[in-house]
Formats: structure tokens, sequence, C-alpha cells
């Protein structure tokens, strides 16, 4: 397990820590200024490769990147016209960013679920688009999306959520399909909730629209269908992609690794 995801800002650079060796490796992680992506950016750092910390909030950018000393990419991946035409070096591409917004169907804003989808669907598939050409010259890359259980089942009132998290398992098997003769693998991660800022939001929002407080919306609404009761930490997550940029997973592709706390096995 590595350190905090949330870790101060000013430290030594990480250094190397057991597992695979990413030296020389180049990796853009997206969502890396807290949450996953940080934890993501640590542990990727900590295997050697020199991470480009992508983010729209600078300042996080800037926060991980000086912590592993990377270099920090300040990008709104909304908006995706601005993506189009962009060609990135990278031999590892982590499309995590992401929001959440709780609402019925009927009342969910048109823009809102559009904004989404843009950033969590549209985003992955124009980074990926950008990498790509790079990784073939190469012979090598690992591109790993982070989707979630919501990539494999649903909950009432995250429309936009569920159906960019499904498409991420779709985008992610064309691009193993289509990058498997070049040395190329894609894979999605497949987490349920964990101990991030966007779930600590989705408490406040839950149980306004539950009226529970945040603990009963912990135990009764968000883990309701998991066999483990706590919340996944980011750390774990990292090590769930740390493996999937491994020598030990040039077969692992196409696929998901789920770390779900056994909600998917109901």
């Amino acid at each position: 397990m590595t350190g905090p995801a949330n870790g101060p800002a000013d430290g030594p650079v990480i250094g190397p820590a057991p597992g695979p060796d990413l030296s020389g490796r180049r990796a853009l992680v997206t969502g890396a200024a807290s949450g996953i992506g940080r934890a993501v950016a640590i542990r990727l750092a900590e295997l050697g490769a020199h991470v480009v910390a992508c983010d729209i909030d600078a300042e996080g950018a800037e926060s991980t990147a000086g912590l592993i000393g990377g270099e920090p990419l300040v990008l709104d991946l909304s908006r995706t016209t601005e993506l189009a035409g962009l060609a990135l070096g990278a031999d590892i591409l982590v499309n995590n960013a992401g929001v959440q917004h709780v609402a019925p169907v009927e009342e969910f804003e048109p823009e809102r679920f559009s904004f989404m989808l843009r950033l969590m669907l549209e985003a992955p598939f124009l980074l990926s688009r950008a990498v790509l050409p790079g990784m073939y010259a190469r012979g090598w890359g690992r591109i790993v999306h982070i989707s979630s259980v919501h990539g494999l089942r649903a909950s009432a009132y995250k429309s936009a959520y569920v159906s960019a998290k499904h498409g991420l398992l779709g985008l992610s098997k064309v691009i193993a399909l289509e990058g498997a003769a070049k040395g190329v693998t894609s894979n999605c991660v497949c987490p349920g909730y964990v101990r991030t800022p966007l779930v600590e939001k989705q408490l406040a929002d839950q149980a306004a629209l539950h009226g529970l407080d945040a603990g009963q919306v912990l135990s009764e609404v968000l883990l309701t269908r998991s066999a483990v009761k706590r919340l996944i930490e980011p750390e774990e997550v990292a090590d769930a992609v740390a493996f999937l940029c491994s020598p030990q997973a040039a077969s692992f592709t196409g696929s998901e690794l789920t770390l779900d706390g056994g909600w998917s096995a109901s």
C-alpha cells in the first residue's frame, strides 16, 4: 500500500517501490489533482514512470506533479473540440477524470448530461486517439480507463454517469482489438465506492435526496449491495492500475478489473 493519496504538497520526490519497473515510461494521468488520479500518479511515479499530472485544477495538478517530480498539464477535458487535434507522447494513458450528478431522468438537465459524457467518454476517446500513433510506432502501450461498478451495474438517479461508464467499457474493448497486434493493451478498472472527494459529495447529495444523514447513506444506500462494508481506498485502485501496466499483464486486454467489494457478485 502506498502513502495517502491526499498527502502533503511539499516533500521529497517519490522514490522507487516494489512492483513493475516503469523506468523510462511516460504516463499521462487525468484527474490527477486528487483522489484516484493523484494516487495513480504517485504509484506510477514510485515505479519509475515520468508522470504528467493532468487536471482542470491548476493548483492541484502542480501539487501532484511537484510531489512526484512530474509535470503538470492543465486541461478542461470537457472542451472536446480543443482536444481533437492533439498529438500526445505517452507510453501509458490513464483516463480517470470524472464528475457525478444525481437527479431523476426527467429532471436531469440535458446540458449537464452532455457535459458529463464529453468529460468521461468523448475525452477518453480523444486522448486515446492522441496517444495511439506513438504507442503503435514504439510497439508498446498501456491504456487504462477508470470506469466503475456503474459500468457493470446501474443505480437510479445517475443516468449520465452510468451511461458514460458503460460506454468506457465498450471503447476500451475496441481499442484492445485494434491495438493487440501492435503491443498496446486497453483495460478498465471498475471500482465500487472509493474514498474520494467525489464520493464525499455523493454522500451529501444522496443524504439530501433520501432525507438521511451521511452515515445512513453510506450503510443503507451506497454500500447496501456490497459484501465488503467499507469504502475502497484510492491506493487500492492505483495498485490495480499498476498491475495492468506491468509485463505480467501483457495478455490482459479488453477486460475489466473489478474492485467492488462483491457488489457485482450478487
